[in-house]
């Protein structure tokens, strides 16, 4: 049984371990990108760990780089540009800390420091307050949260060194695991601090939680596969079963699974976590969380003396969660089938056949398409520093997966860059050259993150420069990459097509490599550069369907070369392909889709009032503001 379910976890929920180590990858180089010199940005949470799991929501830390926390002071070097703080922890419960100023150069976080005892310490409160804003205007716990709770930010502090707190962490453990090139590893990376105190402290404003998140991470990478499919076995259940009774809601977090997932790590020996035995670990995990709430005591895996257990889990709210997670260990290895998640897995199915391996890259690829990682990736600015660092990168690794990762990366990059260089203001025909060419080299790295948005917005560029034919040769070899054989986020293939997806994988065995060729995206404009000027939506931040908008612009490049026959047959292909809704999208019922199908109509209204026909292109418009009707928030800006 516990070799059917490591195969169904890896097929249906969590994925193989080559899935996991690419999301990984793919975060850290999406982390290196969106850093800079101020602040350096963290993917944290499930997500940060690898795992992709349902309803979980993007968490980002972001290390401001000019603020230093010091354990001794004479350990600082100071610099003029820098911030300073001394770390106080005789008045704070373990875990905690209050951070007292040393000198700043910083008019805003001499602001959040308040006096205490004679001595400026830097306020947890009003530093989370001080970054609030309109894209994350509420506070949840250290974070900042968007209004619907998708994404949590939170900005917090490092300090280089390892602190005193948790010095007895290093000597503690003599088992192989974790080994020593890990906690190596953890100790050089030290201690974050994020802004939230001890609810149950006088000073709790004035307080701050150290932050073992990225120490957590590398633990968490050390993980065999059969660890991680452990560990998301135990917050399966949390959220399926344990919070599904209504008495024990909210009662326990993820948090409290991980430490004992640690704890219970160390004891064992790592041949003990074999796919044979993922059954009997997970077991053991959650007799170990029984026990530690029958006594209330789960001490924090750095910080042993701090119990996590310690006045949160108490009286009528104690009793029933023992009862019900009694009730659910009674079940033995049976209880995970109250997860829906979980339920499908068949215990009679072969436990000694293995899949066929392109057939997980294609589950592996279809979990990546529609998870996180593109919200991570995406969120890369397109600076032409970023597209240096970009190459740079390539260049200096040896990896092949490093450097196909940063390819795809840099793709993005010019994605959004080259819409910015046709901007600029040219003086001379030279110039007018020199940024002739750039914009295209630009447009041509743009081609490697999809099969079709790239060549797209290389059309689009050469239509807006009046080169119609060269448009019209991309456009055909665009149109024949829209086929219902690629991936589009959010989407499932049939069984009958999957054969050429699952071949592609099968010859490259590289999900990311793969995404130029088998990933079909939409067209996106960040500005108006090189959008038609007879497009009626004058927008930034359009999304156009590939089909559609490659029949438009077909249509509009034989408009201008006076080929009526061509413009005809362009003018029906455009409105067959929004009639059938032909690959413009595949759930009907999201706002994303109403969206397209409103682009959609515009592109086809505008075609017809070219031709002349004025009555059917005013029907069409007619449907576009029965949609602005229907979904008046969604149109605020178009």
């Amino acid at each position: 049984m516990s070799l059917s379910l490591y195969h169904y976890m890896c097929k249906n929920l969590i994925g193989t371990d080559h899935h996991v180590n690419t999301i990984r990858l793919m975060n850290a180089v999406g982390n290196d990108f969106a850093s800079d010199d101020h602040l350096v940005h963290i993917t944290s949470g499930s997500f940060g760990e690898g795992l992709q799991m349902i309803g979980s929501d993007l968490d980002v830390m972001f290390v401001l780089k000019y603020i230093e926390v010091h354990d001794n002071i004479t350990s600082i070097a100071f610099q003029p540009t820098k911030t300073y703080f001394i770390l106080m922890t005789d008045e704070t419960k373990p875990c905690f800390a209050m951070l007292r100023l040393l000198c700043s150069p910083h008019g805003h976080i001499l602001e959040c420091c308040e006096n205490f005892r004679g001595n400026g310490h830097l306020s947890s409160a009003l530093f989370r307050r001080q970054h609030l804003s309109e894209i994350g205007p509420v506070e949840h716990g250290p974070c900042i949260s968007d209004k619907e709770g998708r994404c949590d930010f939170v900005h917090c502090l490092h300090s280089k060194s390892w602190v005193k707190p948790a010095s007895r962490w290093i000597m503690r453990s003599t088992n192989p695991w974790p080994n020593e090139n890990t906690k190596q590893m953890i100790i050089k990376h030290g201690v974050l601090f994020v802004p939230i105190g001890n609810k149950e402290s006088a000073h709790e404003d004035l307080e701050w939680r150290m932050s073992f998140s990225v120490g957590e991470k590398f633990l968490i990478y050390s993980f065999s596969h059969t660890q991680l499919l452990c560990y998301a076995l135990l917050k399966i259940m949390l959220k399926d079963v344990i919070n599904s009774d209504r008495r024990c809601t909210n009662l326990l977090c993820s948090y409290y699974l991980k430490t004992i997932m640690f704890w219970v790590s160390e004891e064992l020996q790592p041949s003990v976590w074999t796919p044979g035995n993922l059954i009997p670990c997970f077991m053991r995990c959650f007799r170990r969380l029984i026990y530690c709430i029958n006594y209330s005591v789960c001490p924090h895996y750095f910080i042993h003396e701090n119990n996590l257990f310690e006045n949160k889990i108490e009286g009528k709210d104690r009793t029933n969660l023992i009862d019900t997670l009694r009730v659910i260990f009674s079940y033995g290895w049976r209880c995970m089938f109250f997860s829906n998640q979980i339920s499908h897995v068949s215990v009679v199915s072969s436990c000694n056949v293995i899949p066929d391996q392109s057939i997980w890259c294609y589950m592996d690829m279809n979990k990546l398409l529609n998870s996180n990682i593109f919200i991570t990736v995406y969120m890369v600015s397109g600076t032409h520093q970023n597209f240096r660092r970009a190459v740079h990168y390539i260049m200096s690794y040896h990896s092949r997966k490093l450097k196909y990762l940063h390819t795809y990366i840099m793709s993005v990059i010019c994605k959004k860059h080259c819409q910015s260089v046709y901007l600029r203001t040219t003086i001379s025909n030279k110039n007018t050259y020199k940024l002739y060419n750039t914009c295209v080299s630009y447009l041509l790295m743009n081609i490697n993150h999809d099969a079709v948005s790239g060549w797209l917005l290389l059309a689009s560029y050469f239509y807006k420069a009046n080169q119609y034919e060269k448009s019209l040769i991309i456009l055909g070899y665009a149109l024949s990459k829209c086929i219902p054989k690629k991936l589009f986020r959010g989407t499932e293939l049939p069984d009958r097509e999957r054969l050429p997806v699952k071949w592609h994988l099968a010859i490259n065995q590289d999900v990311v490599r793969s995404l130029k060729f088998l990933k079909r995206d939409c067209i996106f404009f960040e500005n108006l550069t090189f959008i038609p000027t007879e497009l009626l939506i004058q927008e930034t931040n359009l999304f156009i369907p590939a089909v559609v908008y490659a029949h438009f612009l077909s249509f509009l490049c034989y408009y201008h070369l006076n080929d009526l026959h061509e413009c005809r047959n362009s003018l029906r292909d455009l409105q067959l392909t929004i009639s059938e809704h032909y690959l413009i999208s595949e759930h009907y019922l999201n706002l994303r889709t109403v969206e397209h199908l409103f682009v959609s109509y515009n592109c086809l209204g505008t075609a017809l009032q070219l031709m002349g026909n004025d009555v059917s292109a005013k029907e069409i418009f007619a449907e576009t503001r029965k949609l602005v009707f229907m979904y008046p928030n969604l149109f605020k800006r178009l």
